[in-house]
This record gives C-alpha cells, structure tokens and sequence, in this order.
C-alpha cells in the first residue's frame, strides 16, 4: 500500500491512549498523520503527546487562528487520504451520523470527502441501544466503513462487547480497506501455501522440516495490499492479517485437497510451503517404543503427491509460482523445477546461506521464467522480498 495522508480523530474515551501506538505504527509504515482531537480527547491524553508522536501539531478547535492562506478544517479535509475515528464515542457517532459540526473533530469530518473509517468504543449497553446501531447503519449507508468491535476487559471491570480494536488490528483493518481501491491485483483472487507440512508417524512424533511460514505469511500481506483476495493455506497454526481467508492444514495431502477446492476459482497460486516429498507408509496408533537393544530403527516411507506439478497440468487461466528451496547449484535446479512443474515462475533461493534461510527474519531469491533472464532480488527483509515477488507476479499476469 502506498504513503497515504491519513487524520486521525481521537475522541473522549478511555480508550483514547490507544490512539499513541497507533499514530507510531502509520508513521513507521511510512505514512504522514495528522491528528483531530475533540476537547474530550484531551481529558485522556494530552495534545502534546499525539502532536510529538504524529510530527505534526494537533488540530484542536475551530477557534484556532488560521493561516492566512486557508480555512483550516477545509485543508485538513483536502489534505486527507483516509479519516479514521479512532476510538469514535457513542456522542461522535451520533454527531457525525447526523452531519453535526459544532468542533473542529466533527466540521472536519463533515467536509472530508476521502474514505472515511469509524472505530467504535463503548459499553456493550451503549452499543446495542437502538439510536447508537441507528447511527452505524446510516454511516454504513453514507460510505463510512465501521470497524468491527472487539469483546474484552472493558473499562467498568467487567468482559462484555465494545472494546476498541487494538493498534495492530486497527493498522490491518486500515490496510485491508484502502488496499481494496488500490494496487494492481484489485478483485484477482489469490490463494497462498505457507510453513512446512507435518507428517505423523505416531501420536507423538511427525516428519517435518525447519519453514517457518514467514514468506508465505509475508506475500500473503503483500497480495492483500495489491488489492487481491486472498486465501492462505497455511500448516502453522498463526493468524494472518485482517482481510485474509485462513485455511489450516497439516499434511501434504491435507493441503492437497484445500488447494484442488480452490484452485478452479483462482487467479494466481503461489506455493510457498515447503511440502514433504515423503510420508510415513504407516501411521501407529500407539507411540513407538524402543525395544531391548534395539540400535536402528527403519522407517517404510512412500512417496507425497507432487501437488504443484499437479496443478500445473490442470492449469487453465492460472498463474501458477512454485518455490525452489535449494542449497547447491541453485539456478541450474531451479531451472529444472521450472520446466517439469510447468509453472509460469519460480521463486529459487540458497536456504544453505546463512541469514537467508528457514526462519530468518530476510531473504535473496532468483525470480525465473521460461525465455526470460532470471532476476535477482538481493537480501532484504522477507516483507520487502513479498513485495517485489507479488509486483513481478502482478507485471508478468498482465504485462504494460
């Protein structure tokens, strides 16, 4: 997602601290804040605070003396990219649901005409009163986005429904909606393999390797910000961000079977799990006990579907990426998996070198197609690495 202009409406809630984190999280993405605060707000947390955080001094009042070049609200509104309200009370619900502007947080919000995001906070009871769902539904028919709520420890003591959203769910959801009116895989659906499969041979132990799932996590991230839906299959058990389909699995054939339901749906298909070439050809019920001198133990395996030479014979409109994890000869393989496979790019990297490999935090990949040079992409953090993976997917699905 591109460096957006975002104003942030921090309203009187408790949960107004909340907005500090948030206003670090946007501006260590790389996106500029400005913060709206109602004289509520800062009852809960100073204007100096969000002003050090955001960089940028804080918009108070409508009484404030304006530069003599501009109305102020009215830039701030121009300026604007996206608007979130975050906490939004009952009473800025009800204010801005009825086009009330009596402040500079609710004038403001009145002459925005960018996408505008509402973060409910309150008590459950408040909530669920008839005026406050009256006033969500007529934001929702006005085009304002409402965030869900979560349930939690509110602030009266007690677990119930309305506990704003945290930071980092908040920064997913904003992602999640503004990634749906840019990027380049608007409406394609995208559906990604991530982590290592798991083979059992008995209740306690199982065949794996060492993938982390951090890569397939990361273009899973970067599919959605292009604008793509995305469906992740995925053996290690995390949660991904807002916006994202979960399908866990465990096994080769597990992941087998979810990527055949879904494959004739699909647009593109980026197998970035590292899939076991081979299982257990029996699985005990009981755990296998060593026995009296016993110095060896022998297992029978046979051999795993090849899911994405599968895929790549059935493919119709697909555009099908296969992962090439490799710790010798890493092109001349690589090259090899590309024309068997039948896929349309292989991602290739050396997981022998250190820092490079399974569960590191960075990554260096060889893209390659058929007739066209490879391109290297050199070490960078995986969430740069998905990046530039999803933009060569999304330039060689639909080339300028």
């Amino acid at each position: 997602m591109s460096a957006l202009h975002i104003a942030l409406y921090v309203t009187g809630g408790i949960a107004a601290y909340k907005a500090a984190p948030l206003v670090r999280a946007f501006i260590k993405a790389g996106h500029s804040v400005r913060v709206v605060m109602t004289a509520h707000a800062t009852e809960f947390i100073t204007p100096l605070t969000m002003a050090t955080l955001s960089q940028q001094p804080v918009a108070l009042d409508n009484f404030a003396p304006p530069r003599p070049s501009e109305v102020s609200h009215i830039a701030l509104a121009d300026w604007t990219d996206v608007a979130i309200a975050y906490p939004a009370t009952a009473n800025f619900i009800a204010k801005i649901a009825n086009g009330l502007a009596d402040d500079m947080a609710s004038t403001t919000w009145l002459a925005t005409t960018a996408p505008r995001i509402v973060f409910p906070a309150m008590n459950g009871h408040m909530l669920h009163q008839a005026a406050t769902e009256r006033n969500l539904n007529q934001l929702g028919t006005d085009g304002v986005v409402v965030a869900p709520t979560g349930t939690g420890f509110l602030a009266e003591g007690y677990t119930g429904e309305g506990r704003l959203l945290e930071p980092a769910a908040a920064q997913d959801f904003v992602t999640y909606v503004m990634s749906r009116r840019q990027g380049r895989l608007q409406d394609v659906h995208v559906v990604i393999t991530a982590g290592g499969t798991q083979e059992p041979i008995d209740p306690v132990r199982r065949l794996t390797n060492r993938s982390s799932g951090k890569m397939g996590y990361a273009l899973a991230a970067a599919a959605l910000q292009a604008g793509a839906n995305v469906t992740l299959i995925s053996t290690t058990g995390r949660q991904p961000p807002f916006g994202i389909t979960y399908v866990p699995v465990t096994d080769v054939r597990q992941m087998q079977q979810a990527l055949t339901a879904r494959f004739a749906a699909s647009d593109i298909v980026i197998m970035a799990a590292a899939v076991a070439d081979w299982r257990p050809a029996r699985v005990a019920q009981e755990k296998i006990k060593k026995q009296p001198g016993q110095e060896t133990w022998q297992l029978d395996l046979v051999r795993n579907p090849d899911i994405i030479a599968g895929l790549g014979a059935q493919k119709t409109h697909q555009f099908l990426v296969g992962f090439a994890a490799e710790t010798q000869d890493l092109i001349a393989n690589a090259e090899k998996k590309l024309a068997a496979k039948h896929v349309d790019m292989l991602v290739a990297n050396d997981v022998g070198k250190p820092g490079i490999g399974f569960g590191a935090e960075d990554n260096a990949v060889v893209l390659l197609q058929s007739g066209t040079a490879p391109q290297y992409l050199p070490k960078a953090p995986k969430t740069t690495i998905a990046a530039q993976v999803i933009s060569a997917i999304a330039a060689a699905r639909t080339p300028d």
